[in-house]
């Protein structure tokens, strides 16, 4: 993928040296309506675009009157705390003329290292695609300490893009591609336009260098490639600060690609296979034809439910035969699923008590 124009899904990730004005410490307006516009055109192409933007505590020292310098962690966060509000604003303003709804995340890294959290994400964000949202993501900087933090955008964007199952991710930057040395300091160093394999002479070539605001290096650079291609996620770093940054990449502006072996879904499907089940789930024929026709698992289907397991771990899909149909990620635990096998979905409320998903295991959630 050398172009956006072939994605179906996009994550961008916006830098604060891009959002944030340096001198002043305030937003660029001009440049994020361009962007919007980018989006406002993707979007109108039938794409999915979410946005993994930093600049909250950038914006927020600046209505606290906080110094440039390094902050104490509480700063920080109070800093995030008031930029947040600030940067949700902004992006909301720019992207209502072009009839599009805006919706705020924040995450953690605990959110995606625990799996009920993980789920909880990945349903919210593909709810909120499927009505026509774009979410604006950020790491939740008022709540996390360094135990639970990315760290950097730049991994967090990575983390996103497998969330949600996308085929590019955008890392609008200070650099226009990945250097076999840093150009600034080294007149020789060259541009690679596409990396196929990311090798240890590429990881060798990486280099620390972040600018003023923003915190991301090269080498945070290449670990998300490593996260985003693993997962069939083409990505691709270039110079964000010109206006209109996407539709720039379309029109070949310097960058560097890093391509992706399969595709988001097969990727996806590939990582369900290798999980260990943690138990079986025995469906009748009425749920095995179902299956074979790509639909996902209704309890209305099930007839026997072994094993312990809990939401989010992986089970075997069973005939009534014993053979193995399907591997998939169970949407309950092992005792409501008991409790749900056989019954119908309108029912479900009634039998748990809360108003649960419909599948026991859906479809996007099961490798066959």
């Amino acid at each position: 993928m050398a172009t956006l124009s072939g994605a179906k899904r996009l994550v961008v990730k916006i830098g604060s040296a891009l959002l944030v004005d340096q001198r002043t410490g305030k937003l660029r307006q001009d440049w994020l309506k361009t962007l919007a516009a980018d989006v406002a055109a993707l979007k109108a192409a039938g794409k999915d675009v979410v946005l993994v933007s930093s600049g909250s505590i950038a914006l927020g020292r600046v209505v606290l009157g906080l110094p440039r310098a390094s902050l104490p962690l509480e700063q920080s966060q109070a800093a995030a705390a008031v930029g947040q509000i600030q940067l949700a604003r902004a992006y909301e303003q720019v992207l209502a003329p072009h009839g599009i709804t805006t919706a705020q995340i924040l995450v953690t890294l605990e959110d995606s290292a625990d799996r009920r959290r993980y789920l909880n994400s990945r349903a919210t964000m593909e709810t909120l695609l499927s009505m026509g949202a774009v979410p604006i993501v950020n790491e939740n900087d008022t709540v996390a300490t360094d135990e639970i933090r990315y760290g950097d955008n730049d991994r967090l964007a990575a983390q996103v893009a497998v969330t949600v199952g996308a085929d590019a991710l955008v890392l609008l930057s200070d650099v226009d591609g990945f250097y076999s040395a840093n150009p600034n300091v080294d007149a020789t160093a060259k541009r690679f336009d596409v990396i196929d394999v990311i090798t240890p002479e590429i990881e060798a070539m990486a280099g620390d260098a972040g600018s003023g605001l923003s915190k991301g290096g090269m080498k945070t650079k290449l670990m998300a490639a490593k996260t985003a291609t693993a997962a069939g996620c083409a990505m691709v770093i270039t110079e964000g600060s010109r206006l209109n940054p996407l539709s720039a990449i379309d029109q070949g502006v310097p960058s560097t690609w890093f391509t992706a072996v399969y595709d988001p879904q097969r990727a996806r499907k590939g990582w369900i296979s290798s999980m260990k089940p943690m138990g079986r789930i025995v469906v009748d024929a009425g749920a095995e034809t179902a299956l074979s026709k790509g639909k996902s698992l209704l309890p209305a289907g099930v007839t026997g439910v072994e094993g312990e397991f809990a939401r989010g771990d992986a089970v075997v899909i069973c005939s009534a035969s014993g053979q193995e149909l399907a591997h998939g990620i169970s949407a309950y635990p092992s005792d409501e699923a008991r409790a749900l096998m056989g019954r119908n979905t309108k029912d479900i409320e009634e039998i748990l008590g809360y108003p649960g998903r419909a599948a026991l295991v859906h479809r996007d959630d099961m490798a066959t």
